[in-house]
């Protein structure tokens, strides 16, 4: 069974992923579909509950979003900014 990754008080994954898309220009459809190309069997309406932290990401799903989006682990996993 695939791993679940929860978000946790001081990491927002589906905002990291929100902010991250945004600064891209990339919709959400147009990322949904990117990742079904990649064989990831997902629906815009998961994906949004993803990005809205309604849902936990599954590592599978944070790969692809990684590899649509072009980032590093470390940008979808960085921690709130304190200031």
């Amino acid at each position: 069974m695939e791993q679940k990754i929860k978000s946790d008080t001081e990491i927002n994954i589906g905002k990291n992923i929100h902010d991250l898309r945004k600064a891209k220009q990339i919709r959400q459809k147009d990322m949904v579909r990117e990742m079904q190309l990649r064989g990831l069997p997902i629906t815009r309406e998961a994906y949004v509950k993803i990005e809205g932290g309604r849902q936990h990401i599954y590592a599978s799903q944070l790969e692809a979003i990684k590899d649509v989006l072009g980032v590093s682990y470390d940008e979808l996993l960085a921690r709130k900014k304190m200031g």
